[in-house]
């Protein structure tokens, strides 16, 4: 399929961001988007970009109204010889259309998911950031657009990838957050649609969010939602927890995005001769490993933070400190690795970066 290309008039683009560091997440967005049309009788049809603007829905679009959406995120990164690498792209394509799958969604061709993403940064290729830290942050998403009101998969789907630069995703940078556990409320349950990067999720999350942010925390340590006793997520991220000289997380298993990061930093524990191990862990486990010292480190991960280090955890109006509260070993050696991998100053051992012809 061939992408036509409509370009932003020079005198209508927006000014780049001048200070990369600072950067908010999610706030600033690049002049070009790419868009692609299914219709049930035709298939994918009408690929192309166009300036970043305004989408047209009608009120009645499926998506409005059944939540029929999935999105991916994944980043781009500037090298130092000025060449744009992805890291591990294939990843978020397939896992969109696992998503797709699960929520009754046209797949699109992973080749083609790629070739998307490579013609809409050879536009925009100037918005890709210069400084390590700094990155352009893509966002591949599909909508059900057709206008209906009746429960069943729609006909007609809209997917489109937008850009931005960004910096850290937390404010807090690389330091240790607060985590508050959630006993009342659930992220999703086995069954649902956890596995998948729906947007019901997100939603889903936002109660309990607001709640610790409140209290003073800046994640929801999530736990299943039958027993709501093992743990599942935190936040928007995969979680792990070092006891003693292994390296746990949960196992996926219906209620758990499968995270990119997470397989990642699975990969390069195991390489350097760490032990790993999938398997459920109960918040009591968490709490008494803490409380004896045997809980050296807790930390996310994810796209947008890579690794975000955890340290204090609320649970029962009880703060517990991970081991000194600073950044641990672990945590730090993974988050050096794979920055240093996607920003091109490290080794490539195990061929997870991707250079685009831009």
């Amino acid at each position: 399929m061939e992408i036509s290309v409509h370009l932003l008039d020079p005198s209508k683009r927006h000014k780049k961001p001048g200070d990369e560091k600072h950067l908010v997440f999610g706030r600033v967005f690049s002049d070009h988007m790419f868009m692609l049309d299914f219709k049930e009788e035709k298939g994918w049809q009408n690929a192309r970009i166009v300036p970043y603007g305004p989408l047209a829905l009608d009120p009645a679009a499926m998506v409005l109204h059944y939540g029929q959406g999935i999105f991916e995120g994944l980043k781009a990164y500037r090298w130092p010889n000025g060449e744009i690498w992805l890291f591990r792209p294939e990843q978020n394509c397939e896992r969109l259309n696992r998503s797709a799958r699960k929520l009754c969604m046209p797949e699109i061709d992973p080749a083609f998911q790629l070739r998307a993403i490579e013609k809409l940064l050879a536009v925009d290729k100037d918005w890709v950031p210069h400084s390590v830290g700094s990155s352009l942050y893509i966002r591949p998403t599909m909508i059900a657009v057709e206008p209906h009101l009746g429960v069943r998969p729609a006909g007609e789907y809209l997917y489109f990838i937008i850009t931005g630069p960004v910096a850290a995703y937390y404010a807090e940078g690389f330091n240790p957050v607060k985590i508050y556990v959630s006993e009342e409320y659930v992220r999703t349950v086995r069954g649902g649609v956890g596995e998948a990067k729906t947007m019901a999720n997100y939603a889903s999350s936002l109660y309990a969010a607001e709640l610790a942010k409140k209290k003073g925390y800046t994640q929801v340590l999530w736990l299943d939602g039958v027993e709501r006793r093992y743990v599942d997520e935190v936040g928007t991220s995969n979680i792990f927890f070092r006891i003693g000289d292994e390296l746990i997380t949960p196992p996926l298993g219906g209620s758990i995005l499968p995270g990119v990061t997470r397989d990642s930093v699975m990969q390069l524990a195991k390489h350097w001769g760490i032990q790993v191990t999938e398997r459920q862990i109960a918040i009591e486990e968490v709490i008494e490993t803490a409380k004896s010292g045997a809980l050296k480190e807790i930390f996310a991960s994810g796209t947008a933070a890579v690794i975000s280090p955890v340290g204090e955890i609320s649970y029962r109006e009880r703060n517990y400190r991970i081991s000194d509260g600073t950044v641990g070993e672990w945590a730090l050696k993974l988050y050096d690795e794979i920055v240093g991998i996607q920003y091109g100053e490290r080794e490539d051992i195990f061929g997870w970066m991707r250079r685009l012809s831009v």
